[in-house]
């Protein structure tokens, strides 16, 4: 415990208290987690989990991002700065067009977003 001396010179104790949340999930969905990942302690488990997800997700929008640039030739941001000075070959308010970009945009934000929390609790 730690001790903090006051004005009066006497010892005052503190108390930390911790402040992160807790998870409650039924012995069930405990054991599940603890036999896919075979490994013994819950808290490993849900971790082991998190990250494969994360991992997971990841491959698939990188996946996904290199079909756009198969498709079309360039990187999200040459295609978005084509689409706005109207430099492709195709319409830029065509429907395949706007549908790609924004399925594109989705995939790199949220890649951005998982590299993020992967670099955050890594």
């Amino acid at each position: 415990m730690n001790g903090v001396v006051s004005a009066l010179g006497e010892k005052e104790v503190q108390t930390v208290r911790d402040t992160s949340p807790t998870v409650t999930m039924s012995p069930r969905i405990g054991a599940l987690l603890t036999q896919i990942t075979e490994t013994p302690d819950l808290e490993t488990a849900l971790w082991k989990v998190l990250s494969e997800y994360i991992d997971l997700k990841m491959r698939l929008l990188t996946q996904r991002i290199e079909e756009f640039e198969a498709k079309w030739g360039m990187t999200f941001e040459e295609f978005s700065e084509r689409c706005e000075a109207e430099m492709l070959d195709q319409d830029a308010y065509a429907y395949e067009v706007e549908s790609d970009s924004w399925e594109w945009e989705k995939a790199e934000t949220l890649l951005h977003h998982y590299e993020a929390l992967q670099a955050q609790w890594k």
